[in-house]
């Protein structure tokens, strides 16, 4: 009997949506699985990314952005870096190559409009039988949540940040 792989998704307004999908990959490494971590938007480097570098090298790291986006209108060089992704990881899904792979902040690309919702169906559709995808971000389409397997959101609560406490390296970053 072959392994099927699912659709995850965190999404949500609270805290640990990137969190959960690396805990995730720490436990698909643990048990000898092939990892991609491809994350839209974001382009700095934060601790995860030493994390990966020193104890996880078997984990493919990729950026798709140019950082935080405020505006409604996202930046040409934004839009260009997503589609690229896109295309790229649109191959990936389907090679088989991977058995996790995290798109991470891919919802907040849909509702930007740096990627379209149908190309994102696309690709998920068009995925290795065996390939579990995790998508994150907030904001995730009603389409997407559909077809997903498992949905979970995080809801936020209360959150040290609107008492002015900025992110913490090891903690947020």
């Amino acid at each position: 009997m072959s392994k099927k792989g699912y659709i995850q998704i965190y999404t949500g307004d609270g805290k640990g949506k990137t969190t959960a999908a690396m805990g995730l990959i720490v436990r698909a490494v643990g048990a000898g699985m092939r990892v991609l971590f491809a994350q839209f938007i974001k382009s700095q480097k934060c601790s995860e990314h030493h994390a990966f570098e020193k104890y996880l090298p078997m984990v493919e790291v990729r950026q798709y952005g140019k950082g935080f986006i405020s505006k409604k209108r996202p930046p040409k060089c934004d839009i260009e870096q997503a589609q690229i992704g896109l295309s790229e990881l649109t191959k990936d899904v389907s090679s088989g190559k991977y058995d996790l792979i995290v798109l991470d902040e891919v919802n907040v690309a849909t509702h930007l409009g740096l990627i379209k919702v149908e190309d994102l169906i696309n690709l998920i559709k068009n995925k290795h039988i065996k390939t579990e995808i995790v998508i994150t971000g907030r904001y995730a389409d009603e389409k997407i949540l559909q077809i997903a397997d498992l949905v979970t959101e995080m809801k936020e609560i209360k959150h040290y940040f609107s008492k002015g406490i900025k992110a913490r390296k090891g903690i947020e970053k």
